[in-house]
């Protein structure tokens, strides 16, 4: 099937599979269990919570299975989006993508890296009163504080600039690097779990008692608080289909590189979480700074930290590339299509990658770094791509029936059960978590309604679709 892009396939099944791996797993399952224990106060919730997030990754994995192995085309959902609901809708997702959901995946994960590799580097930063004294004051958000954390700040920066280097000189280079350091991530994280298991002085109850766990409407509140954190510690799967046009036997490829990813994700997961509570309470899982430093000193003493900062460092590295390498093909298809600024879809002519979008993503990444506001991102991202993603399975059906001829090397196992289970889960999941975002806001949790902003942002797409729409029709 011909693609809509001159971009070389340089990619196969393993550096496929390790980028869908590398793009998962970053600084997630070293960060969110904690707050996760918090939300839930069940050890055998935060397992269930774990497992739930992953299936249902898995559900939407294999509907994007479908749509990548049908249409292997580089741009991914905006792709699928022209097909199913045309230009209006694509567009809007590009644009969501490019300002809110890919860019500030990086950014987020960039900073983590560079805050855990600060451990060993110690890095300068600001005087306290410099760093207060130059504010950014956005109406209904809060301030960001450009200045803080400086040092932190340019590291992070620096290393997306690297490997927006590396991507924009070779595709080759990129995923054999993405390969190495998904191999590495994975040996680390093998070595964190028997680790404990083997040397922690730990207790099989931990997996079943609570003091206080919760109930009824607490406990439904918290379960939705922490699939969002969940989603966003498996969030990346789909990254796959935005290189799709650079992939070797897309057809069998796709699938089996989703497939194989995101159950090994599932595991790795649902491992390092029950490492953690072999050896910590849940209650002292929720009240941890860094659970997996925390886990590891008590099976191998005091070298526990340093252990478990140099794996997050190495799990978040590469996951900075996997994600650098992928999502900036979506602003370049858009720009190939002259539905956005045509220089983002133009190619360099030696290394065959799509560079200019690369170095655009750079530069807003950089932006969102500076501004220090990960947590408010982190759950606009989770929020629009669960829309997206709820959008997507919407329209399996659509192209099934519009399109009923078309070669369809993989289907979806179970469709439409399995389709319309993920449609309801997403529609659910995105309803209550619009409800607890007002219901924290009005209670002054959280100083703005992060889902509803999110949309706002989108939103603000709907003039710069008409206004490339207007001069495509001029040029």
């Amino acid at each position: 099937m011909p693609t809509n892009t001159s971009l070389a396939q340089k990619i196969g099944f393993w550096s496929a599979t390790a980028i869908i791996i590398g793009s998962i797993i970053g600084s997630g399952v070293f960060m969110k269990p904690a707050s996760m224990a918090g939300q839930l106060g069940s050890p055998i919730w935060l397992t269930v919570v774990w497992v739930i997030a992953g299936l249902f990754s898995l559900f939407g994995a294999l509907v994007y299975a479908e749509l990548g192995a049908m249409m292997p085309e580089t741009g991914g959902i905006y792709v699928y989006f022209r097909k199913m609901f045309g230009d209006f809708v694509a567009f809007l997702y590009g644009w969501a993508a490019f300002s809110v959901i890919n860019t500030a995946a990086v950014a987020a994960i960039a900073f983590v890296c560079a805050q855990y590799a600060d451990y060993f580097l110690h890095l300068p930063r600001f005087s306290e009163a410099t760093e207060q004294s130059v504010v950014w004051h956005l109406p209904f958000v809060g301030d960001l504080f450009p200045l803080a954390n400086f040092g932190v700040k340019s590291l992070a920066i620096t290393l997306v600039a690297g490997l927006t280097w590396l991507n924009y000189r070779s595709v080759k280079a990129g995923s054999s690097f993405q390969l190495i350091s998904t191999i590495v991530k994975m040996a680390v994280i093998a070595a964190l779990v028997v680790g404990i298991f083997f040397f922690g002085n730990g207790s099989v109850q931990n997996f079943f008692q609570a003091e206080n766990p919760k109930h009824g409407g607490a406990l439904l509140s918290g379960i939705i608080a922490a699939l969002t954190g969940a989603f966003f510690a498996y969030d990346g799967w789909v990254n796959i289909t935005f290189v799709a046009g650079e992939i070797k036997q897309p057809q069998r490829n796709i699938p089996k590189s989703l497939f194989t990813g995101v159950i090994a994700c599932i595991i790795v997961y649902v491992l390092v979480n029950q490492a953690y509570l072999y050896v910590l309470p849940v209650e002292q899982i929720a009240s941890s700074q860094l659970v997996a430093a925390d886990a590891m000193n008590i099976a191998v003493g005091d070298t526990g930290s340093a252990l478990v900062v140099a794996m997050i460092v190495i799990c978040t590295l590469g996951a900075i590339n996997g994600n650098v390498m992928a999502t900036a093909r979506v602003t370049y298809a858009m720009g190939k299509d002259k539905s956005f600024s045509p220089w983002v879809g133009r190619e360099h002519t030696r290394f065959q990658t799509p560079g200019n979008a690369l170095w655009l993503h750079c530069i807003w990444i950089s932006v969102l770094i500076i501004s220090g506001s990960f947590d408010m991102l982190a759950d606009m991202m989770v929020f629009i791509t669960w829309i997206a993603y709820g959008l997507g399975a919407v329209g399996i059906f659509m192209l099934r029936k519009k399109m009923p001829e078309a070669e369809r090397p993989y289907k979806i196992w179970l469709h439409p059960f399995v389709t319309l289970l993920f449609i309801i889960f997403s529609a659910i999941f995105l309803s209550i978590t619009v409800y607890n975002d007002i219901t924290n806001y009005i209670n002054d949790r959280q100083p703005v309604v992060n889902s509803l902003l999110g949309i706002v942002i989108v939103a603000l797409g709907i003039p710069l679709y008409f206004y490339y729409k207007k001069k495509k029709k001029t040029a």
